[in-house]
């Protein structure tokens, strides 16, 4: 038995990258940061705050609910899979990304007041079944 499942909350760091790929399928892309608050130590070293970013990657339904409703600055809760990739670029250099494929995201930031009164989905990830995730 294994498992490969991330829960995060966070704030988005931009603007989710929207792309529209084979057949119309939409995918977005955006970088989520979390924060662990600075402690200190029973021997009285203080560790610092420290800011992680996670690069977040949206399929299909979940892509096109946040090129509508997700902004920079807002908090969300995802929930998915780790996921890497290695490449090679023209310069002969080897990359390796980690990316969360999100399976679940729910919208944490309170919205404005004229938007409130619009419809805005509740639980989007009954739309993005993992059968989806490529």
């Amino acid at each position: 038995m294994s498992l490969n499942r991330v829960m995060l909350i966070g704030n988005v760091g931009k603007d989710p990258l929207i792309r529209y790929i084979d057949n119309g399928i939409c995918t977005a892309t955006f970088p989520l940061a979390t924060n662990s608050p600075s402690r200190t130590l029973p021997n009285g070293t203080v560790i610092p705050e420290r800011t992680e970013w996670h690069e977040i990657q949206l399929w299909r339904r979940l892509a096109e609910i946040a090129e509508k409703y997700v902004h920079k600055g807002d908090k969300l809760y995802i929930e998915g899979e780790l996921r890497t990739r290695t490449w090679t670029d023209k310069r002969g250099q080897t990359h390796k990304l980690t990316e969360v494929w999100a399976r679940e995201m729910e919208m944490l930031s309170p919205r404005p007041q004229a938007t409130q009164s619009q419809a805005t989905p509740a639980q989007p990830s009954a739309d993005a079944p993992t059968a989806d995730i490529q």
